[in-house]
């Protein structure tokens, strides 16, 4: 099999060839989405799912459906260390400037670029990482009373005006929401409460592991009225082989079903580990059609790719302590785990672990499912922590 024409994409963010199963979710954001524009209520989504589950890819699709239906939108994605402020502002920015060149909305979409204006100009003490450009002089009053929480609310309501007045929405995408801190998510829920009491049309799909439920609720008691958490997961069986058949007959060969079979029990269904077997698969095989034996014979190769990127990013980042304990969690299978039984694996008390579990927590390594249960946020971990960390020599 030809390499240059290997259709398999496993990446980062990267769009697979074939978005399967997947379908039900983008029409419930597109219906979510069409209310909003039509001032109708809808609540705002927030897709939870483990790392490799396509999180990011399905929310730039969704991005891609509501701008090619006439929706403004911003993306952001939330890296650690950087505000809510910084990242929006220039978004909002730019789909303001797209909003003013429509007449109709021209004086609500420049007051909305003064209360900009006051917004970063107020909390740039606050917030040192704010830049954007000016394009009018803030209105006083407007956006800058250098406090977050009800600047944000005047900001996002003068956005949503003028995406009324231009009969749109303005629907905010961001990846990695659970790295947003607690004061500043707060302040997006509170904003967003205001829009929709306003009946404006702003809404928020966001995407983020599993305990973003937790952080939200956390942020403000009432959000899990205003969000709706669709759980993004592994594919089942028929919209895994679709996800690898699709492309490959695309590309005028064929694949077991054998092979097939050997792939989702391999993967699990997840989406990022079908890129990575599909690829492998392919390049292994000599001919079409891909036989089981093909399969069989890449999942070194797909098992060894995941190990050097995919895994190792992750445990590279961890103090000693930490791969002790998330090697204690393997040792007991996939999970979850109750905390009880990972202590007794390091012959250690609960209390004792808190700290390395906590940190672990904050390194989205690990969420607690339920009160005492501790589970990992990616796939197949546990085997890979089995792979790096053999044998018992890391009980010592």
């Amino acid at each position: 099999m030809d390499p240059v024409t290997n259709p398999f994409a496993p990446g980062a963010g990267t769009p697979p060839p074939e978005l399967a199963g997947r379908d039900k979710l983008r029409e419930t954001i597109r219906i979510a989405l069409e209310r909003v524009r039509r001032g109708l209520p809808a609540r705002s989504l927030m897709l939870v799912g483990l790392r490799g589950v396509g999180k990011t890819v399905l929310l730039d699709r969704m991005r891609n459906d509501a701008e090619a239906a006439g929706i403004h939108t911003l993306r952001m994605e939330a890296p650690e260390g950087r505000s809510l402020p910084a990242l929006l502002a220039p978004q909002l920015r730019q789909a303001l400037l797209r909003l003013s060149r429509l007449e109709r909305a021209l004086a609500l979409s420049q007051r909305a670029l003064r209360a900009l204006a006051g917004f970063a100009r107020s909390l740039k003490v606050k917030y040192a990482d704010i830049e954007v450009g000016l394009d009018l002089d803030p209105e006083p009053g407007l956006a800058d009373n250098g406090d977050l929480e009800q600047d944000l609310q005047a900001l996002l309501t003068a956005a949503g005006e003028a995406a009324k007045a231009a009969g749109t929405a303005l629907a905010i995408f961001v990846d990695e929401l659970q790295y947003v801190k607690e004061a500043e998510l707060a302040a997006l829920i509170t904003a967003l409460h205001r829009t929709a009491q306003l009946q404006l049309p702003v809404i928020l799909i966001g995407a983020g592991p599993p305990q973003l439920r937790g952080l939200m609720g956390h942020a403000k008691s009432y959000a899990e009225r205003m969000f709706e958490f669709p759980e993004i997961g592994a594919l089942p069986a028929d919209a895994a082989k679709l996800a690898i058949t699709k492309p490959v007959h695309d590309q005028g060969a064929d694949v077991t079903a054998a092979a097939l079979d050997r792939i989702v029990l391999e993967t699990h269904g997840y989406p990022y580990f079908l890129q990575e077997w599909g690829k492998h698969a392919w390049d292994t095989a000599a001919a079409s059609p891909i036989g089981e034996n093909d399969v069989a014979a890449a999942s070194a190769g797909a098992v060894a790719a995941l190990d050097e990127s995919f895994f190792r990013v992750r445990f590279d980042r961890l103090t000693p302590s930490e791969r002790k304990y998330l090697r204690a969690m393997a040792e007991l299978g996939p999970g979850p785990h109750r905390s009880g039984d990972i202590a007794a694996e390091l012959d250690r008390s609960v209390s004792s672990l808190g700290p390395t579990r906590s940190t672990l927590i904050v390194k989205g390594m690990v969420w607690s499912p339920n009160h005492g249960d501790t589970a990992f946020t990616v796939p197949l971990f546990d085997a890979f922590m089995k792979r790096i960390m053999p044998g018992d020599d890391w009980r010592d």
